[in-house]
Order: structure tokens, then sequence, then C-alpha cells
């Protein structure tokens, strides 16, 4: 793998927004779960549907740390990457970091309201 990778619920308007927000601020190339690779799945946890990941050749950063890693990537971010590198100093920052993450998570239909863009159309298989 060469470049990072963020991997999305692509059935998310909210999820998909942030992907293309990501898309258009960073280098990150990003992947919706129905067209990861068998090679890029086997990267990701089991479970890898139940969260976003960022994906790079030293590992695999899940749920709030793969949106923190990505928001540290974006071209508008520099001091916040600062603001990051301080905050991982606390032992709280990361249950923090999650919780918030997993709120977002749980509210992603009402925030999808305000943010949102249409998830990408898939190609349906021809049964017959």
């Amino acid at each position: 793998m060469t470049e990072a990778t963020l991997v999305y619920d692509d059935d998310c308007g909210f999820c998909t927004w942030w992907a293309a927000y990501f898309d258009e601020r960073t280098a990150l190339r990003s992947v919706g779960f129905s067209d990861c690779t068998d090679d890029l799945r086997e990267r990701l946890p089991a479970e890898y549907e139940d969260c976003s990941h960022l994906v790079t050749d030293d590992g695999v950063y899940s749920c709030g740390a793969s949106i923190e890693e990505a928001i540290v990537r974006t071209d508008v971010a520099e001091p916040v990457g600062d603001a990051v590198e301080f905050l991982r100093q606390f032992e709280e920052y990361e249950r923090i970091r999650e919780r918030s993450y997993q709120w977002v998570a749980d509210n992603r239909g009402r925030l999808g309201t305000s943010l949102s863009r249409t998830p990408p159309v898939r190609q349906q298989a021809d049964d017959g």
C-alpha cells in the first residue's frame, strides 16, 4: 500500500460527506465498505463495518483515531496537528476522543440533516 486510505460507511450520507471533505483536503484515498478489495479488507479488524478506519503502511487507525488522523492530514489543520500531539499526552484524551466518535456515530442520522452527500451509486450484480 502506498497511499493512506480512509475506509467508511458508504451507505451513510453523513459519512459520505466527510469522505468527500477529506478527499478535497488531503492526499487520502477514500473507499466505501462496499468497494473494499480483499487486500484492504484483510488489513481491517474483523468487525470493520462498526466504524471508519484509516489504513496506512504503518498500521490501521480505527473509529475516533481514524477521523483524528484524517483531520491531522487536512490542508487546513496545521495547528490541529500540534493540538492533537499535545492532547495525546493525557491519559483521558483517547477515552474522550472515542466517546465523542461514538456519540457522532449514534447521531449521524440527525447530523446528516445538515451535513450529507448522496452516497455513491453502486452497480448491482446481474442475477439473471
